[in-house]
């Protein structure tokens, strides 16, 4: 066995490295935006490739390569199962359909006509998204018919950027008030000179354009759980919105105390894993009239002490394990012990 690692710092990477150091596991070091990337997979029997949305390139081709490598039986993560329906919240609308997933009802339309017909007869508010973004970035509550028509008419017009500066301004201009930290200062300069000066994503991705998407709004919540199911171990964390706000992703408001995470939460996660077929998946629940709902998922998600500090996991039975949680170990080891397996 050979492990093929894309390495980026910052990544689940830097932690993979280490454990194949730390276990003597044979590994090399590729780079998966080379044209010849296939031939310096010729030696390995795996990949493990962290790529996410802020990355344009990996948007690109992440899941043609996947689909491809696998069609050769060479192992990866995440695999297509896993990471398919990332950052589309389109495709998870009919994977969470298709599987009857309890599931915050979402609206999809493809033409403005269909769009219009139903904000005649819809209720509000309902929450606004576009396919893509993390941390509640594009991400809007609708109040009204007057303001959903407006968001369906520059849908089907001029379209939208897929990265909300303004947004991301005002976020971390938040996050300053909550830190009172030089780091999240630089952050907050950082968003002012975004506003001035083009990013990569900015300048290389396609407008969102030809489509509406619409969430029911479960009002009534102070908080939403995300909670992480890899293999036979899961993990939560509950995150509080933000002052004058509906989004709990991204405020960095956060609880960790086991005695606050609903059984019924953690069951639904491992079932919905199960049915997924999913190498490691993230998902966000909220409570409506206190029955709990799926509202989307991801496989990745930050590194570092956010989910570190997590003061334990429970295994497929809820049986609690009061050990130290290292999400991206777990992701190796769960990924090796399938290397060798068949297809």
């Amino acid at each position: 066995m050979k492990l093929a690692i894309h390495q980026e710092d910052g990544s689940f990477s830097d932690r993979w490295i280490s454990y194949c150091q730390e276990n003597n596991i044979l590994f090399k070091v590729v780079n998966c935006y080379d044209s010849n990337i296939i031939d310096q997979l010729r030696d390995c029997t795996a990949l493990m490739w962290h790529w996410n949305q802020n990355e344009y390139r990996a948007m690109l081709f992440a899941k043609q390569l996947t689909i491809s490598l696998q069609n050769t039986n060479i192992r990866v993560f995440p695999d297509v199962n896993t990471s398919w329906h990332f950052d589309d919240k389109l495709g998870q609308k009919y994977l969470f359909e298709s599987i009857k997933a309890t599931a915050v009802k979402s609206y999809a339309f493809y033409n403005e006509r269909d769009a219009i017909k139903w904000i005649e007869t819809c209720s509000f508010p309902k929450v606004f998204k576009l396919r893509g973004g993390a941390g509640s970035v594009n991400v809007k509550l609708i109040n009204n018919r007057l303001e959903a028509k407006k968001i369906i008419n520059k849908a089907f017009s001029n379209g939208f950027n897929p990265f909300d500066k303004y947004t991301r301004l005002k976020d971390r201009i938040f996050d300053f008030k909550r830190d009172r930290n030089l780091k999240s200062l630089k952050k907050v300069f950082g968003g002012f000179l975004r506003l001035l000066i083009k990013n990569e994503i900015e300048k290389f991705s396609s407008k969102e354009i030809g489509y509406v998407y619409f969430q029911d709004f479960i009002k009534d919540n102070s908080f939403d759980t995300r909670v992480i199911v890899i293999g036979e171990r899961c993990f939560a964390v509950r995150r509080y919105v933000r002052n004058n706000d509906f989004r709990a992703s991204g405020s960095g408001l956060i609880e960790y105390r086991k005695e606050f995470f609903d059984e019924r939460i953690l069951k639904m996660a491992f079932e919905i894993s199960n049915k997924l077929n999913s190498q490691c998946a993230a998902f966000d629940f909220v409570l409506d009239n206190n029955q709990p709902k799926i509202i989307e998922v991801s496989y990745c998600f930050l590194m570092g002490k956010f989910y570190d500090n997590c003061n334990g996991y429970w295994d497929r039975d809820l049986v609690w394990h009061n050990k130290q949680v290292n999400p991206q170990y777990f992701i190796i080891e769960d990924f090796i012990k399938t290397i060798n397996t068949p297809f």
